[in-house]
C-alpha cells in the first residue's frame, strides 16, 4: 500500500503554482490517462481559472485548502475546505476565489449496456 500526505502535497503544489506563469500546478497521485480512475491534486492562485471545458467522465472536486467556484452554464457552486462538489456532465469552469488546492477525481468507467444481447 502506498500512502501520501495530501496536506503536504497541497503546500508543494501551491508553491509551484506561485512560480508558474499560468498560476497553476497539478500532480496526478493515482491512475492516469491509461486507467479508468485518475486523481490529481490541482493548485490555482487566487483569481486564476481553469477555462470552460468538457468533463471527460464522472468527476468530483474535493477542496483541500482555499475557496473556489465551479461554474456550469447559469449554475455555480462555491467550495471551501472539506466540501465535495460533483462536477456536472456539461461544460464547466473553475475559478479560484483565493489560493486553492483541490483533489480532482475522474472516472472514465462506462457502464455496460443494459440492452439484452442478441443470441
Amino acid at each position: 500500500m502506498d500512502k501520501l500526505s495530501l496536506t503536504a502535497l497541497a503546500r508543494q503544489q501551491l508553491k509551484l503554482a506561485a512560480t508558474s506563469s499560468s498560476g497553476r500546478s497539478s500532480h496526478t497521485v493515482f491512475g492516469g490517462h491509461a486507467k479508468s480512475l485518475r486523481q490529481t491534486v490541482v493548485a490555482l492562485q487566487a483569481g486564476r481559472e481553469l477555462r470552460e471545458h468538457d468533463s471527460p467522465g464522472e468527476a468530483t472536486l474535493q477542496i483541500l485548502t482555499g475557496q473556489l467556484q465551479l461554474i456550469a452554464g447559469a449554475n455555480s457552486w462555491k467550495g471551501s475546505p472539506g466540501d465535495l462538489l460533483i462536477i456536472p456532465a456539461e461544460r464547466h469552469s473553475v475559478e479560484a476565489l483565493e489560493d486553492v488546492v483541490f483533489l480532482l477525481t475522474v472516472s472514465m468507467w462506462e457502464p455496460a449496456s443494459c440492452e439484452p444481447s442478441a443470441t
